[in-house]
């Protein structure tokens, strides 16, 4: 990636992360400015600084962008975590984890996301969406029922907002639900790729059996023999991949452990856009917002399929802006689409136009250029009647026309694990 490019995404980094202010009871510490000396430093802060981790502010965190070395830079990291029997390793210690408490947690939780998570069995976890009264999307989580409680996993740059809209809900919930902030005790990390597996069992119990591990399950564990860790099977990538959470103070020795395995390489910021957008998954902020609902941003599967029980019974904030009263999803003026065909890459809020250039249909909301594809990649949104794929658009990209085309996604295929039947 050139010095411009790079220039230019620490630049759109500092905005995404402003884009949510913290709630008011939320110590100055943590705030979301981009001056250095309010930054939150993770516990892998020096590490990075050793492994030569150029440092952007993120979420109100100093995190990396890429790495500077022999396998560093956002292409090397980024074609490294797709390639065979190699794994990257990311810092996503700013995200938030939450630990639900009381015999009313799942009725609470399904108050404020879409998702059924009643029907979880032990274990089992699903990525949902947290709505307002109108429909939006607040934040995207992953959500896992951990038996004696459930465990959530929010935004870095949304995690203060979003708890400050579950206390306002559980003032006015009449049931047992208390939710548990794990600030400062636990930190995140995320093992990504074809060798995610292999890496990440090392420091396994001999008897863990990850072959039978499905894709968005979780457990707790130990790693490198410490106590208090959990694994989830999920990921930003498209790869098979792990999200490992462990106490703060062994957070330094895990991902030592873990780099040790010459698979490994540390990932920063940069390879996790692209390699996100790869996949087709969004990043909150660019792509979803308060003011898209999940019909819009093509996410209604995330309320299960037709006629299931979410559909028909609704019960969630904003289900009346989302669901039609028979339990389907209402139509909607414009979709969030792929977009492939341009010669330069769109930025995020480049224009979107009709066949012919004449008129405004839409707007790009994430765009890059793909390592894998060798060639630009866009998602964005579009009026409903030209989000079909193959329907041909045209991006304003520099205050000239080039011709797009509107595309599936994701645009690398995706190889979530599956247990062996």
């Amino acid at each position: 990636m050139s010095t411009r490019l790079i220039a230019k995404f620490k630049s759109s980094l500092t905005t995404r992360a402003t884009l949510r202010k913290p709630a008011l009871c939320v110590p100055p510490s943590r705030s979301f400015a981009a001056e250095s000396e309010n930054l939150v430093k993770t516990a892998l802060y020096n590490v990075h600084k050793d492994l030569g981790g150029d440092m952007v502010p993120f979420a109100g965190y100093e995190l990396p962008v890429l790495y500077k070395g022999e396998n560093g830079g956002v292409m090397k990291e980024h074609l490294w975590c797709r390639a065979d029997g190699k794994a990257s390793l990311f810092d996503v210690s700013h995200m938030g984890q939450i630990r639900w408490h009381g015999k009313d947690r799942v009725a609470f939780l399904e108050r404020v996301v879409v998702g059924d998570i009643a029907s979880l069995k032990e274990g089992m976890g699903c990525l949902s969406l947290v709505t307002n009264e109108k429909g939006g999307i607040i934040d995207d989580t992953v959500i896992t029922n951990a038996g004696d409680h459930v465990f959530m996993v929010v935004n870095g740059a949304t995690k203060f907002g979003d708890m400050k809209h579950f206390e306002e809900q559980m003032a006015v919930f009449d049931g047992d639900v208390t939710m548990e902030y794990l600030e400062d005790s636990m930190q995140l990390l995320a093992v990504q790729g074809p060798g995610a597996a292999a890496s990440v069992a090392k420091l396994l119990p001999s008897d863990f059996d990850m072959t039978r591990m499905p894709f968005m399950s979780g457990r707790p564990t130990t790693l490198d023999g410490v106590d208090g860790c959990r694994i989830t099977r999920c990921g930003y990538t498209g790869e098979d991949g792990f999200e490992i959470a462990m106490p703060t103070e062994h957070a330094v020795s895990i991902a030592s452990k873990l780099m040790e395995d010459s698979s490994v390489n540390p990932t920063g910021l940069g390879a996790r856009d692209s390699l996100r957008l790869e996949a087709g998954l969004c990043l909150y902020g660019n792509d979803l917002n308060e003011d898209i609902t999940p019909v819009e941003g093509v996410l209604g599967w995330t309320l299960g399929p037709a006629k299931s029980r979410r559909r028909t019974e609704g019960g969630f904030l904003g289900a009346e802006h989302i669901l039609t009263p028979d339990g389907k999803l209402q139509k909607v003026n414009r979709k969030r689409v792929g977009i492939m065909g341009m010669k330069a890459p769109a930025r995020d809020h480049t224009e979107i136009f009709d066949e012919n250039g004449e008129n405004k249909i839409g707007e790009v909301t994430s765009g890059t250029f793909s390592p894998c594809l060798k060639a630009p990649i866009a998602m964005g949104y579009v009026e409903t009647a030209s989000a079909k794929a193959g329907t041909p658009i045209m991006l304003k990209i520099r205050n000239k026309m080039q011709k797009a085309e509107i595309t599936k996604m994701p645009f690398v295929e995706s190889r979530y694990y599956r247990v062996p039947e």
